[in-house]
């Protein structure tokens, strides 16, 4: 795999001049591996303890403009990050009150990396195709979606919305990325910012438990110094990614796919300050083969604060109240789209 393509990797920050020392990513693993000897716990596994984050602006998937690129130059890379910070802070729509914009963003600590795409396999940076199954239950949904609309109900929702769970794998959004590891005896502890998700991973070998949960059911071991963790009984109730690209790149957890995905994640501590954070997605019901992503994390020593999700959030209820407003119209403009008119039961 391309771990060289990670090389050195600096925080956005640097766009203006101002470079915290915290957040300054080391090298690869390939390449920081006769340079550096990560340090131990007091029981002698290695120490992943800490604050860290893994805002980048690296794509999840490699845009069409580099497809034979996989790495690019220092200016090319710094290039990318200004264009995705402006992105960010792009001016609302005609008839949108507001939106998120670069202050609501990490773009402070995005780490800049030389590669085209977090994806690092298949080789073209692209999450691979969906097969037949998981186009027709996606066409079954779109249907559904269709004929209902967006906001029936609260289950009609993602799960960012209704404040269930951020989710697995750890991938990077525009905000709320950071992740604080703590380490005892026989467990791994990854408290996560976004929906204060706390994961408590056995490293004892038991066997996977029979629940389907929504960040799913994880077991942990060492190789060498890496922490592989397995995660397999996802919630057969997931969905997409709001904050990750639309259509494929949103299809970490869809509907259906919880029965055989399986997530395969490896932290490996390549310096004082830099985790390297791989994942690998497994389901044979979505993806017509396994596809891997390589993100780093930062190390931070920035304090991570409660992320109170329905504390003083109107949203959902807003957004549903909006729903009955249109059924009552007879018309459904909710969620971006033109919605067959009609009444629906008041939820």
């Amino acid at each position: 795999m391309m771990r060289e393509s990670l090389t050195v990797a600096l925080v956005l920050a640097a766009l203006t001049g101002v470079v915290p020392s915290e957040q300054i990513a080391a090298q690869s693993a390939k390449d920081a591996a006769g340079t550096w000897t990560p340090s131990k716990t007091a029981w002698g596994d290695p120490d992943l303890q800490g604050i860290w984050n893994n805002a980048t602006s690296t794509p999840l998937e490699r845009p069409g403009r580099f497809a034979d690129k996989p790495v690019l130059s220092d200016e090319e890379a710094f290039a990318l990050a200004e264009e995705a910070r402006r992105q960010r802070d792009s001016a609302p729509r005609p008839g949108d009150p507001g939106t998120y914009n670069a202050f609501w963003s990490d773009s402070d600590r995005s780490i800049v990396t030389a590669r085209t795409s977090l994806i690092i396999d298949p080789p073209d940076g692209r999450i691979p195709a969906l097969t037949p199954q998981a186009r027709r239950r996606e066409m079954a949904r779109a249907e559904v979606r269709h004929g209902r609309g967006p906001a029936d109900s609260h289950e009609d929702r993602n799960r960012w919305e209704r404040c269930l769970a951020r989710g697995l794998p750890m991938a990077p959004g525009p905000y709320n990325n950071t992740y604080r590891i703590f380490q005892v005896p026989g467990s791994v502890v990854i408290l996560m910012e976004m929906i204060h998700d706390v994961r408590v991973i056995p490293l004892d070998g038991r066997p996977h438990g029979p629940l389907r949960r929504w960040l799913g059911d994880s077991r942990g071991r060492w190789e060498g110094n890496t922490l592989v963790v397995e995660t397999v009984n996802f919630a057969d109730k997931l969905d997409g990614n709001p904050h990750l690209p639309s259509h494929r790149g949103a299809m970490f957890q869809h509907s259906g796919s919880g029965e055989t995905l399986r997530l395969v994640e490896r932290f490996t501590r390549v310096s004082a300050d830099t985790i390297d954070y791989e994942f690998t997605m497994d389901d044979p019901q979505t993806f017509t083969r396994p596809w891997t992503a390589l993100v780093p994390m930062a190390r931070t020593d920035d304090q991570l604060y409660e992320y109170a999700c329905h504390e003083g959030n109107y949203g959902l209820a807003n957004i549903l109240t909006g729903a009955r407003a249109d059924d009552a119209a007879g018309m459904r403009n909710l969620g971006g789209g033109s919605w067959t008119a009609g009444r629906s039961e008041a939820r």
